[in-house]
Formats: C-alpha cells, sequence, structure tokens
C-alpha cells in the first residue's frame, strides 16, 4: 500500500478545461483501465464522452480521482468504503455551499455598505471553506 504522502507528490494539475484519459492516468498515478472501472464504481466519477467515446476529463474529475486515489490506496478503503465516504464528503460540501447561498441571499434586502461588509465575511467564509474542500480533495 501506498503511504499517505506519496498522494502530495502527484503533479499539479494543469489549468486545462479536459484531459484526456492518459493525461488524467498520469496527473492520478493511476491507470487508464483502473479509471475506467471506477467510472462503473463511483457515480460522482462521469466523464464527458465525445467522439468515438473518447473521454475527457474536467479539473472537479481530475479531484474526484485523486480523492478516491487517497481513499482506496493511501487510507485503505474497500471500494464500496471509499464510496460511502466519498458520498459523506460531497454531502457536506454541497450543504455548506446551500447555506453560504441562502446567507448571500439574506444579504440582498439589507442596505449599501452593510450589505457589502457583511457580503464579504460570508464570501471569506466560502472561500475558506472552499479551501478545505481543495485539501480533502488532494
Amino acid at each position: 500500500m501506498l503511504e499517505p504522502s506519496n498522494n502530495s507528490i502527484l503533479p499539479e494539475i494543469p489549468s486545462k478545461r479536459y484531459f484526456t484519459i492518459g493525461e488524467v492516468s498520469e496527473l492520478c498515478d493511476v491507470k487508464p483501465h483502473v479509471l475506467r472501472y471506477w467510472e462503473q464504481e463511483f457515480t460522482q466519477l462521469r466523464p464527458v464522452k465525445r467522439r468515438g467515446n473518447r473521454r475527457y476529463y474536467q479539473r472537479s474529475d481530475v479531484l474526484v480521482i485523486r480523492q478516491i486515489r487517497s481513499l482506496l490506496y493511501d487510507q485503505g478503503y474497500t471500494i464500496g468504503g471509499a464510496r460511502l465516504q466519498l458520498v459523506d464528503v460531497m454531502s457536506e460540501s454541497v450543504s455548506a455551499a446551500t447555506s453560504t447561498a441562502s446567507n448571500v441571499i439574506e444579504l440582498r434586502g439589507l442596505p449599501g455598505l452593510e450589505a457589502d461588509s457583511m457580503l464579504k465575511v460570508v464570501l471569506d467564509d466560502m472561500i475558506a471553506e472552499l479551501q478545505q474542500v481543495v485539501l480533502l480533495l488532494s
């Protein structure tokens, strides 16, 4: 089994819109046939398919794959356990985003400067939460 520290030596994800299965394989240190298998096992992993059924992954897919890889290889989860763990992480992220979005909607009714300063606080909180999600996924 790989050491948990090995996940940090994965290459940085380039700022591209789409990645081929070969590129994702290199970015995540996972063979292409394993990626295709994980697509069947994890509903969160749905690459765009184009021309001749070619897969094109987005940055969010790469982050999910790295999280799956960490759960399976570093933390020792089974496929079923990793699936449950991933659902828990995703649901926490969605509930945090929903809570923040409702706070922003409430701020729209406040007068000028007060709304601006409160909106900044809410946005700072949102940025902090997103950074935590990125840390969880890396």
